[in-house]
């Protein structure tokens, strides 16, 4: 198979799989909504056995279900995994009804880039590749299930699940949005929720008795809100809840903290601060609980991962398509757990759009094959 048969084959089925990113977008899944999750990884199924895919489902108890789709499972070649998330961010009805639409030009709604359309071209490449008669290795689409969250949902099972799927593999390409480049270094993130207690009071008395968990957390917030290196640690105090009525010295008081660090060491400084913070008491009679709510590591610099990019990008040179310049990115990702435990990973690989993580989420429709011929090539290429 060449390169220009294979993209032929993408471009004939590019008006079926847009269909298929409106149907699978208009499921809405955000992450702690299991059967919203697991309606995802359903639909995704049906569409695999179309094609008479293996299909591997992986059952969690509160995350919804991960999935490993596989074509041609008994090729003699080394494995090449694509991947993406099933899960999106908003709660259900956020984007209104319809949650999706389309214009000429885009399409919107949750999770259109991140993520479900790296999925969306998961399936093309993969459709086409079969239409097109490959058989030469084994193509494996992971569907993860509780990516937004760090994993935490399922304990980081869903991470063990495609740490194993992919560990035979040549590369783990990841169909996160993509921004004209790939993403081979990323920063980690760890959240955390600050719990205040204080010593209830009538606000009569506030002068003389009662001890504000408000006042506590306000106090540690500014010092939290402090750390914004955008290269190195950044920290956001992004939610407070506190009182019980406008006339009582607050007894309880908590705030949570979204913190980003571009290493492992600058990971461990980070919570360091964060103890030394809720150890210091600005209230009397305050007492503050430091509790760990989530964690990814960060994307470091990996040797391997730059190599299996120099060899990508020569054979997009070869395909006529644009090479790839390696770039970091702020946000977090599977490949940074992945790449953390040894495998080979290259990322944002997916559709092209903007505004992820909020209502205007939008998609370019054109973005679709090419994000298809991008994985496409590397699988047909790859020696």
């Amino acid at each position: 198979m060449d390169y220009p048969q294979l993209f032929s084959a993408i471009d004939s089925l590019q008006a079926e799989y847009i269909r298929f990113w409106e149907d699978i977008c208009t499921i809405e899944s955000p992450t702690t909504y299991k059967p919203g999750v697991d309606a995802v990884a359903e639909f995704c199924v049906r569409q695999a056995e179309k094609y008479g895919w293996q299909v591997e489902v992986r059952p969690e108890e509160v995350s919804g279900n991960a999935v490993c789709i596989t074509m041609n499972p008994d090729a003699a070649g080394q494995p090449v995994a694509l991947s993406g998330h099933m899960d999106t961010v908003h709660p259900v009805g956020c984007f209104g009804s319809p949650a999706v639409r389309l214009d000429e030009t885009h399409i919107y709604g949750p999770g259109v880039a991140d993520c479900k359309g790296g999925i969306v071209a998961s399936f093309l490449v993969m459709a086409a590749l079969q239409q097109c008669g490959y058989t030469d290795r084994p193509v494996k689409l992971i569907l993860q299930s509780d990516e937004e969250n760090s994993s935490c949902t399922s304990n980081k099972d869903t991470v063990a699940f495609m740490e194993e799927k992919s560990r035979d593999c040549a590369v783990f390409l990841n169909t996160e949005a993509h921004r004209g480049a790939a993403t081979l270094w990323r920063k980690g993130l760890s959240k955390y929720r600050l719990d205040i207690t204080g010593v209830a009071a009538h606000a009569s008395a506030c002068a003389r008795f009662g001890s504000s968990a408000i006042r506590e957390a306000a106090m540690k917030i500014i010092q939290i809100e402090e750390q914004k290196d955008h290269d190195g640690i950044t920290m956001n105090c992004g939610t407070i809840q506190g009182g019980s009525a406008i006339n009582t010295v607050p007894e309880e008081c908590n705030f949570t903290v979204d913190v980003r660090y571009a290493t492992m060491d600058q990971m461990k400084e980070a919570h360091e601060f964060l103890t030394r913070v809720a150890a210091t008491n600005f209230v009397d009679g305050c007492t503050t609980e430091l509790v760990l709510l989530s964690s990814r590591p960060s994307m470091d610099k990996a040797d391997r991962n730059f190599a299996i990019l120099e060899k990508m990008n020569a054979i997009y040179a070869e395909a006529g398509m644009p090479i790839l310049e390696a770039v970091g990115a702020p946000g977090g990702s599977d490949t940074a757990d992945l790449t953390a435990r040894g495998i080979t990973c290259v990322d944002s690989l997916g559709v092209e759009g903007d505004y992820i993580h909020s209502i205007r989420e939008m998609a370019e429709l054109a973005s679709l094959a090419r994000s298809a011929k991008r994985l496409g090539a590397v699988i047909i290429g790859l020696k």
